[in-house]
């Protein structure tokens, strides 16, 4: 299996941005495939270029209306995908970067997903995703982040 990430990088922070709270991402995407993973990582860049995660989650697109009831996807279809980070703390100091990685696997921390839409465990073949994140006025894929005044 191929996998690309997508990367988007902040300009550099004027001032400290401090986050508590529920980290959130929004994604308007499509895939090629009837399921496929969505990982997304929130890093800290430092003024010399190490980026050190902060915290990230995983979404199976299959589970995205509900953890019990899966729907496969329509391939190339648009859908809204809210990836949960979960909670963290964290300053970022003035000249850092946030930076958000996109991808759709993150194993062996999580099992593989074959993008078959076939059951887990059981599968024979794999399938290539081709995944496509959207950010533009209609479709504005975002992180949401819990900032402190």
């Amino acid at each position: 299996m191929r996998y690309r990430i997508t990367t988007n990088t902040s300009d550099l922070l004027e001032s400290v941005l401090a986050i508590v709270g529920t980290v959130t991402a929004i994604l308007y995407a499509t895939s090629s495939a009837p399921d496929t993973d969505w990982v997304v990582r929130l890093c800290d860049v430092w003024p010399d270029g190490r980026s050190m995660s902060v915290c990230d989650g995983i979404l199976r697109a299959r589970f995205r209306e509900s953890s019990t009831q899966p729907t496969l996807l329509t391939p190339d279809e648009v859908y809204r995908f809210e990836v949960d980070l979960w909670s963290t703390a964290q300053v970022f100091k003035a000249g850092h970067r946030l930076r958000i990685h996109v991808t759709s696997s993150d194993f062996p921390r999580y099992d593989r997903n074959l993008n078959t839409g076939g059951p887990f465990g059981t599968e024979a073949h794999s399938a290539v995703a081709v995944n496509t994140v959207f950010h533009d006025a209609g479709r504005p894929s975002h992180l949401s982040l819990p900032i402190l005044p």
